[in-house]
C-alpha cells in the first residue's frame, strides 16, 4: 500500500487514523490528508490512490457523496473506500457497503479493528 488519503473535518481524527494505521504496518505509506470530501476528492484524482479512509459526516461534501463520486468516476471505481462513523446506524452501514464501500468501520478507530477490515487488501497487495 503506497498511498492513502484520510478525509476527515476533525485533525485529531486524520492524526488518530494515521497513527493507527502506521502501528498496522503501513509506516512507510505515503499520507495525503483532507478536511472534507470534496479535498479528499481532488487528492484521489490528482494522484493514485491505494487507499481512501472517510469520515461520514463532514461539511462542504461528506462520506457519502465522497463514495458516490468514487465509484461513479471510471478512474476510481476500483478504489477501497472505508467509511468511518460515530453514527453507528446498521442500515446506513448497509447502504454504505451496497454503494460500494470496502467496509464501515465505527469511532473511536483503533489499530485491531483497522487490521482485521484492512488484512484482506494487505494481503491481496503481497501476491
Amino acid at each position: 500500500m503506497k498511498r492513502i488519503v484520510i478525509a476527515d473535518d476533525s485533525g485529531t481524527a486524520r492524526m488518530m487514523i494515521k497513527r493507527c494505521l502506521e502501528i498496522i504496518g503501513l509506516a512507510d505509506a505515503e499520507f495525503a490528508e483532507a478536511e472534507n470530501g470534496k479535498e479528499g476528492l481532488a487528492l484521489v484524482k490528482q494522484q493514485a490512490t491505494d487507499l481512501l479512509v472517510s469520515d461520514l459526516n463532514m461539511p462542504v461534501m461528506d462520506g457519502e457523496a465522497l463514495l458516490r463520486w468514487v465509484k461513479a468516476s471510471p478512474k476510481l471505481v476500483d478504489l477501497p473506500v472505508l467509511i468511518i462513523t460515530s453514527a453507528g446506524n446498521q442500515a446506513k452501514s448497509e447502504q454504505l457497503l451496497e454503494m460500494g464501500a470496502f467496509a464501515v468501520i465505527n469511532k473511536p478507530v483503533n489499530p485491531a479493528i483497522l487490521s482485521d477490515v484492512l488484512t484482506p487488501l494487505l494481503n491481496k497487495e503481497e501476491v
